[in-house]
């Protein structure tokens, strides 16, 4: 479990979605820890909670592989290579005062990351997909979410619908009210989708950007982000911008936008920009107190709904509503690959390498470590040949 989380940390590119395919292609396709229907629910679990679902996916499984010290390992493993590597970054941008510059890799691996995507979809859809109903809401929360409505009112819309309609089924059937399952329901969405409270706020005291900040005040700061963001990377720069510059004044401006690319370049969680924040802001130990401050909530959380999760399913309506939020979560991985196609696909040799790693996936069944390194070689000798 350690190597293969530490694999994957240090090549899953693309964010969430691609990070998500990666692991399916691991955990279900190839190793068979845990089935199709299993991983479906720990999907749409993670979606429920706050913080990087990627990462709590990762924990997720090692908790249902190898228990408490499984959920440790794997989270810890497939966090670690990505802070690493930020880390290096953010010496070199304290050293130089600049980012080491890599395009060509990034628009290698961009389409090869579509194509596995993608892959997943379909092979997802197949699993979840179970009724036309379902069909049909993964669909409209595609495109509503292309439209720009909010992530958590997709989600649990999508999955009270659902458990209202087997309620209502249900009532139908028994003549009765079924208190029983609809009680099952309330534990289903206060556990997963009310935002726990914010961690007390940082100092106002906190000396800023000019001089060394304080480690407690930056802990709290990330915890409070870690404990209540939902969303992407980019929600995560509207979160840290409010605090880091408009509040505190640690950061400029740039300096944000520059964390946040750095974060997006590095395989791994969105997430451990905070380490390279950490590290312009208190050198090694911000980074590690920054990091620590992030993350820790998801571990936290995932620990809760792990215990959660059977119960949801013993429960007619409350799973139904996890099928609602499965067939949501489907739709919104949708529309992201959608997004990517749109910015990674343009041209005609972004294009040749997301076909050809389209090819390997469905036809040869490659596996995606290698797809995303040789899309990367050929990006950069792409960049070099002028193409």
């Amino acid at each position: 479990m350690a190597r293969l989380f530490l694999r994957l940390g240090s090549t899953a590119f693309g964010g969430p979605a691609a990070h998500i395919a990666m692991m399916r292609g691991e955990v279900v396709l190839r190793r068979g820890w845990v089935t199709e229907p299993e991983f479906v629910d720990m999907l749409g679990a993670v979606n429920l909670i706050p913080g990087p679902n990627s990462t709590e996916l990762a924990i997720l499984i090692g908790h249902r592989r190898a228990g408490w010290p499984g959920l440790l390992v794997a989270g810890a493993c497939f966090i670690l290579p990505s802070t690493l590597l930020v880390a290096a970054a953010a010496w070199a941008y304290v050293r130089y005062g600049a980012l080491p510059q890599a395009a060509g890799l990034l628009d290698g691996m961009k389409p090869a990351v579509v194509a596995i995507v993608a892959q997943a979809l379909c092979g997802l859809g197949r699993s979840v997909l179970k009724t036309p109903a379902m069909a049909v809401a993964a669909a409209a929360a595609t495109a509503l979410s292309l439209l720009g409505v909010d992530v958590l009112a997709l989600l649990f819309g999508c999955g009270a619908l659902f458990a209202l309609w087997r309620a209502c089924a249900l009532h139908r059937a028994d003549g009765t009210s079924r208190v029983r399952g609809l009680a099952a329901l309330v534990p289903a969405v206060l556990g997963g989708g009310v935002k726990p409270g914010a961690a007390a706020r940082a100092s106002a005291g906190v000396a800023t950007a000019a001089g060394a900040v304080a480690l407690l005040p930056l802990f709290l700061v990330f915890l409070k982000a870690g404990a209540v963001l939902f969303g992407s990377g980019y929600v995560l720069l509207a979160f840290l911008r409010a605090d880091l510059v408009q509040r505190f004044h640690w950061l400029t401006e740039a300096q944000l936008l520059d964390a946040i690319a750095v974060g997006q370049v590095t395989p791994g969680p969105v997430f451990s920009t905070a380490t390279f924040i950490g590290y312009v802001l208190a050198g090694a130990p911000g980074a590690a107190v920054a990091t620590v401050g992030i993350f820790l909530p998801a571990f936290v959380f995932v620990a809760f709904s792990g215990l959660l999760l059977p119960r949801l399913r013993c429960s007619r309506v409350a799973g139904a509503f996890l099928d609602g939020v499965n067939a949501a979560s489907l739709g919104l991985m949708a529309a992201v690959t959608v997004e990517l196609g749109r910015s990674a696909l343009s041209g005609w040799f972004p294009l040749l390498i997301g076909l050809v790693c389209a090819a390997c996936l469905f036809r040869f069944r490659l596996n995606a470590t290698w797809l995303i390194l040789g899309g990367a070689a050929a990006g950069l000798l792409a960049r070099l040949a002028g193409l």
